[in-house]
């Protein structure tokens, strides 16, 4: 029974494999002259990537984005619209790709690309509850070269439409995904907050990377703490402020998150994969379950 992927890994690679993380539909804006689509909020992950020309990107709650030719922005649980001018009335994004995954649109002086990333078994609640609605990845940004390099590589694959193209433009896709949670990480002004600052934390990221190899182990604040180099208040209260829930909060739901997959995969008994994942009784693990999910790890598994 897999629970983790590997004893050495990190915990981004481990919560994006365990969750089936992958871009399953690649899209492509075609665009010239006054053009504005919106799209509703889903439970998934997309990304927006600008080949060609500049647009605009709309959420709730933020100022209107500028974006150019390299940019790209990770959009979680939010609707969204992009445009060629923010004042533009909107108009519905999905009837344009009705049957279609090309939208053109009066010209080709704008190219986007978007795509859709999802989860097996409907697990991405974990990650997309980690991650804020809205993640931009400019090309000015210092850590954003792989980022271009990817997108000039999906660019001539979708332009020469060789054999082999959907496999490459797959592959390349969901490296894509990792590599703008990446750069978006580092950049100074976002890397500070939430789980993926929580990540590239020295004292925070080491506490993380022992959950996610070893999520059997019987976790403690104070243990973790210890490993983080802090006292165990100074921890809790730093751990609870960046990540949005206490560490014990976190391990409950990676394991949970854990138990859900392994059921659905049918990898072992529920007594097993809750022993496994350290729960000291087959109740305890089904009464954490129920709590979570609103159904026992049996009648999980049956469905």
């Amino acid at each position: 029974m897999v629970l983790s992927q590997s004893s050495k890994t990190d915990p981004l690679s481990d919560v994006l494999s365990v969750l089936g993380a992958k871009v399953s539909r690649l899209t492509r804006l075609e665009a010239a002259g006054q053009w504005a689509l919106e799209f509703p909020a889903l439970d998934r992950l997309k990304f927006v990537a600008l080949l060609r020309g500049t647009g605009w990107l709309m959420a709730p709650g933020r100022d209107p984005q500028p974006m150019s030719a390299g940019d790209v922005c990770l959009i979680g649980r939010t609707p969204y619209a992009v445009a060629s001018d923010p004042k533009l009335p909107l108009s519905d994004g999905q009837t344009f790709y009705d049957g279609s995954d090309v939208a053109r649109l009066g010209g080709d002086d704008t190219i986007a690309l978007g795509g859709t990333v999802t989860f097996s078994q409907g697990n991405g609640e974990f990650l997309l509850d980690m991650l804020p609605g809205f993640l931009l990845v400019p090309r000015s940004s210092a850590a954003s070269g792989a980022v271009t390099t990817i997108l000039a590589l999906l660019s001539g694959e979708v332009e020469r439409g060789a054999m082999g193209s959907q496999i490459v433009t797959a592959r390349l896709a969901d490296v894509l995904l990792v590599e703008a949670i990446r750069a978006y990480a580092e950049g100074p002004e976002n890397g500070q907050a939430g789980w993926l600052g929580a990540l590239t934390d020295p004292r925070l990221g080491r506490a993380l990377r022992a959950v996610h190899e070893d999520i059997g182990q019987p976790w403690t604040v104070a243990r973790l703490a210890s490993l983080a180099g802090m006292s165990r208040a100074a921890f809790a209260a730093v751990f609870t402020r960046q990540v949005g829930q206490p560490p014990l909060g976190y391990v409950r739901a990676w394991r949970l998150t854990l138990a859900r997959a392994a059921l659905a995969r049918g990898d072992a008994d529920v007594a097993s994969i809750g022993s496994r994942l350290g729960y000291t009784s087959q109740s305890a693990f089904t009464h954490a379950f129920r709590c979570a999910f609103g159904t026992t790890p049996k009648a999980a598994a049956r469905a």
